[in-house]
Formats: structure tokens, sequence, C-alpha cells
């Protein structure tokens, strides 16, 4: 949700920096002498930025400053749903045909521009080769080396209940 701008007579500062409907910069007037430019265009007194020293406004009409600011904020806001995490299970005992499988899923998922969380459980007497498990892991990785590149986000490492790493994009 967007800040609600300062508008007209609950702007505060002494002085502001004025800016027309143009974008042409007026100069720095009292905000008495401000608001009335405003009123004479028959528009609004808009404050646009508050951290410095004399705040900048605008002369323009609030509906059409509020539409603009939310249309840039649904702009934002879909730019931000790109890249979630997805994620590839291996098993111990994973045979070479499916871990190619495996690659070829992985492949899609960075090429849609996900991360991609890499997992090998591990259950009771698997847990004592994890060499052998790393090796499956290694596999894998060469695998998908030949489809796309990629860079590690995070190593490989290990968790209670097996190997995980997460790779992306490169």
């Amino acid at each position: 949700m967007f800040k609600r701008a300062l508008v007209n007579n609950r702007i505060r500062a002494r002085e502001v920096r004025v800016v027309d409907e143009t974008g042409k910069n007026l100069g720095v007037f009292k905000l008495e002498k401000a608001l009335q430019i405003a009123r004479e265009r028959n528009l609004d007194l808009i404050q646009i930025t508050e951290k410095l020293e004399v705040p900048v406004c605008k002369i323009m009409d609030y509906g059409k400053y509020q539409y603009s600011e939310k249309k840039q904020e649904r702009k934002s806001a879909q730019k931000q749903k790109i890249g979630e995490m997805k994620g590839i299970k291996l098993g111990f005992n994973i045979s070479p045909h499916d871990l190619e499988i495996r690659a070829k899923q992985a492949e899609k998922f960075l090429k849609q521009g996900n991360k991609v969380r890499i997992e090998m459980r591990l259950r009771g007497r698997e847990k004592a080769l994890q060499g052998f498990a790393r090796e499956k892991m290694n596999k894998f990785l060469e695998i998908l080396k030949k489809l796309i590149p990629y860079k590690i986000e995070r190593e490989l490492k290990k968790e209670p209940r097996g190997l995980t790493m997460i790779i992306t994009k490169q």
C-alpha cells in the first residue's frame, strides 16, 4: 500500500521548491505563494519529497497523482514475483537415466528464472555412505552443466536429513 502524500494545506514546510504540471522548475517559494499559484491553475499542490531541506512540491491534479502512484506500485510488484524457489529431489539409489530426467527438469526451472534447490534425502545406513551420495550429486551437476550454465548460490551442505544445495541461472 502506498503512503498518502501531503496535499495543499497539509504541507507543513515553510518554503517549498515548486515544479509545474509540465515538469518545469518554477523555483523556491513560501508555502502560501505556492498554494496561490496552484489555486490559480485549478490544481493541487502535492509534496513529492520530504527528506530534503526544501521539500519538492508539484502542481498537478491529486487524482491523477494517486492513479500514477498506484500504477507504478503494481508494476514494481509484478517485477518482484520473478525467481521463486523450485525443488528437485534425488534418491540415494537413483539411476543414471533418472538423473538425466531430473537435470532436464532443473534446466526448465532455471530457464524460467527460478532458483533450484537440489535435495538428496539419506535414510538409515545411507547416512554412513555420504561420499557415495556426494558423487551422485556431482554426477547430477555434470549432466546439468552440459544442458545449461549455472552458478552455485549455496554450496553442497550436510543437513540432518541429507544433502542440499541451491543453484541459479548464470
